[in-house]
């Protein structure tokens, strides 16, 4: 029989025991008391969890980032929730392959997921110590415990994860378990190294050794892969930024044990750990506000966001989220030497500077393809910066958008057009006039207006061509009247207008003069419908993408699909009128044209509150505004007119843009070939290339291409992302 001292000291150690066997991650302590894991841990729900877990569900795709690419396939900007670049195993340096498993799990190669020789060692030491001193998790399980932190969505999740229970290191244990039978230990390892937390923001080797030597993972010396090997212990304590002393201190353990194992020589031991900690650290770059064109940025994962959520405002939160989360690869319309050319367009004409700004949206006839995004203001929260992209409307980063001008009055002459009204339609036209009898798409009659022209001698018989070439406000007033407001606001929508601010457009009679607040992208891709003989194209700027795996993201909805708003006689009809804006009898007729057959419209706002001009030339449309960034009301742009500064801005522009335009090409189709036989078929047609970090599901037999991205067409020169597959079917 025990006494009572004996029985008190056995079992303080037993406490300890189980205790030490919550940390040491294993089973082994409580395969020695059994019956306190059936008393009071929860077996049976352990149990429970064993059956149910599926591993497959936490290693399909751990947080990366997303990548925005122009046309030319340069990346232009990085969207993470957490800084990582994914590598292959093959792509890290040797050495701090070596490094990691020596400090982590040296029998890694040797053992499955659970360890017992470390566990048993562990618990005995642990015992001995009365606390907490040696874990023995293996890297497996280690790998097993960052994916499911990586998967936690909710600080429930967090907190289920990251629990000191049994139940937690059971369930570790499990993936740890299936991590071993699905994986190979190199494919464990290339998991592990891209998914540990290196401190400062950095996720992975590959981010970590930008983060901390500004160089890649495969680049790695001695010194520096045992620097990182050591921080994963603790990413705080051991950030060698914050901490440098514990850090280089953790490093040099980190070598001793390399030196212990023999992967390093006694001699390389003490000559590094002799050396200080050298870096070269490179901050992580994210988000728009990093990119050197943050406001076409802005327009990209406002779409990106509508296009993960399929256009259902719920879901917007939700796919934020997946976006930072990442996995995405992202191809734009976005024009890198057309973009150059108009900043340049409009930065010699409106100064960085002065409350006074311009703003400029570029999109292609035919495709609604935004090729550029312009303001003249810098981007920033500091005066005089912004951080509104003021060409765009609310819903991608902009403001409530400017009063369109007279370059509405295009919509009430295509409506009159498109009910039959002839192009000799005439109005006496005097300076000004009250003019009544209008009513809303309801019915609702409304109050008589009282407009005038531009210059009061501005008076006659005018017809469509002459009454749109003075854009005389008197005639058009009396075109409303004749066809109606309803129609002429219904073909303003049918052209994708709506309000800056998302609201539908205003059914007033100053409408027809541009009373409503638009975004110069929508009335760019609007103009860019009539050159388009009458087929409207809403403005995109995200024209392929793949999410994470390599899955393509379905991109032809409904709200992206172009669709014909008006006959093309009437398209047609109204741009030949509005090449006579630019002609001698016209209110731009003091502009240098872009090109022969250039048509477009000018507009000055009521009171000078701001002036506007939107034109097509060639295959581009174009829409450029001017006003005061303060309030146009309040202070106007006096003496500043469509035909002046806007139209200036968007003649410069759209010359350089036709310099710069490169038209697009083929890719070669390299589906199904080897990855060498691809690589040098795209090199011999002068694409540059890269390839992704892992396969993409494809019936096409395994190692071969199953697909590009861009798929079909792209700038000379840009540059090919190649997919591989895996040879099996969905």
């Amino acid at each position: 029989m025990l006494e009572s001292g004996d029985r008190e000291s056995r079992i303080g150690v037993l406490g300890r025991l189980v205790a030490a066997s919550a940390t040491a991650g294993g089973l082994v302590a409580l395969l020695l008391v059994p019956g306190v894991g059936a008393a009071g841990l929860g077996v049976r729900k352990a149990a429970d969890d064993f059956k149910n877990m599926n591993v497959e569900r936490i290693t399909r795709f751990p947080s990366e980032k997303s990548v925005v690419y122009a046309a030319d396939g340069r990346p232009i900007v990085t969207f993470f929730d957490e800084f990582r670049d994914p590598v292959r195993l093959d792509q890290v340096a040797p050495v701090m392959r070596q490094a990691m498993v020596a400090i982590e799990d040296s029998r890694f190669y040797e053992h499955g997921a659970l360890d017992a020789k470390a566990v048993l060692r562990a618990i005995t030491r642990n015992a001995e110590a009365g606390q907490t001193r040696e874990g023995g998790s293996t890297l497996t399980q280690q790998y097993a415990k960052n994916l499911l932190l990586s998967n936690a969505r909710t600080k429930r999740d967090r907190q289920r994860v990251t629990a000191t229970t049994f139940i937690r290191k059971v369930r570790e244990l499990r993936y740890a378990l299936q991590l071993e039978q699905t994986m190979s230990k190199d494919s464990i390892l290339e998991g592990y190294l891209n998914i540990a937390y290196f401190g400062a923001g950095a996720y992975g080797v590959q981010a970590a050794a930008q983060r901390y030597f500004s160089k890649p993972a495969s680049a790695l010396t001695l010194p520096e892969a045992a620097l990182l090997a050591g921080i994963t212990k603790n990413p705080f304590a051991y950030d060698p930024l914050l901490h440098p002393k514990a850090a280089k201190e953790r490093r040099d353990v980190v070598l001793a044990r390399m030196g212990e194992l023999g992967v390093i020589s006694a001699a390389d031991e003490r000559r590094e750990t002799s050396r200080a900690i050298r870096l070269t650290p490179t901050r992580p770059k994210g988000g728009c506000a990093t990119s050197e064109v943050p406001f076409y940025c802005m327009y990209v994962r406002a779409e990106m966001i509508r296009i993960l959520a399929k256009g259902k405002p719920e879901r917007f939160k939700e796919a934020e989220e997946r976006l930072q989360r990442g996995g995405y690869t992202i191809r734009t319309s976005f024009d890198t030497r057309t973009q150059e050319a108009v900043q340049r367009a409009v930065d010699s004409r409106a100064s960085t500077t002065s409350d006074r700004v311009a703003a400029e949206a570029m999109v292609e006839v035919g495709t609604g393809r935004l090729k550029a995004l312009v303001t003249s203001k810098r981007f920033g929260t500091d005066k005089p910066k912004t951080t509104l992209s003021l060409a765009a409307d609310a819903a991608h980063g902009g403001g409530v958008g400017v009063s369109a001008g007279s370059t509405f009055k295009i919509f009430t002459l295509l409506a009159a057009l498109d009910a039959g009204m002839p192009v000799r339609t005439s109005f006496r036209s005097p300076g000004s006039m009250t003019i009544g009898g209008f009513t809303n798409c309801k019915g609702r009659e409304l109050p008589a207006w009282h407009v005038g022209n531009s210059h009061d001698s501005q008076s006659g018989k005018f017809n469509m061509r002459t009454g749109t070439w003075g854009s005389v406000n008197t005639y058009f007033a009396q075109l409303q009247k004749a066809v109606g407001i309803c129609k002429s606001v219904k073909m303003a929508q049918r052209f994708g207008m709506v309000r800056g601010d998302g609201t539908p457009l205003q059914e007033v009679p100053p409408q027809v003069l541009g009373s409503n607040e638009i975004d110069m992208v929508h009335l760019a891709a609007a103009y860019a419908g009539i050159a388009n003989h009458g087929v409207y194209c809403p403005p995109v700027s995200v024209i392929e993408a793949t999410g994470p795996g390599g899955r393509p993201v379905k991109l032809d909805t409904p709200d992206r699909s172009c669709r014909r708003a008006v006959s093309p006689w009437v398209a047609d009809t109204t741009y030949t009128i509005m090449r006579g804006v630019l002609g001698p009898r016209g209110t731009a007729n003091g502009i240098e044209k872009p090109s022969k057959y250039a048509a477009g419209k000018t507009g000055t706002c009521e009171n000078f509150s701001c002036a506007v001009f939107a034109g097509i030339s060639r295959n581009l449309a174009s829409a450029v505004a001017y006003w005061d960034y303060r309030g146009g009301f309040r202070y106007p742009v006096t003496g500043v007119y469509g035909a002046g500064i806007p139209a200036e801005i968007w003649s410069a522009s759209l010359i350089a843009a036709h310099k710069a335009d490169r038209p697009l090409v083929s890719l070669p189709d390299t589906r199904g070939m080897s990855l060498g036989s691809a690589l040098a078929t795209l090199d011999r047609a002068g694409f540059r290339t890269t390839v992704s970090l892992g396969p993409v599901t494809s019936q096409l037999p395994k190692g071969t291409v199953a697909f590009t991205s861009p798929s079909a067409q792209i700038a000379r020169g840009g540059t090919v992302t190649v997919f591989l597959s895996n040879g099996r079917a969905r």
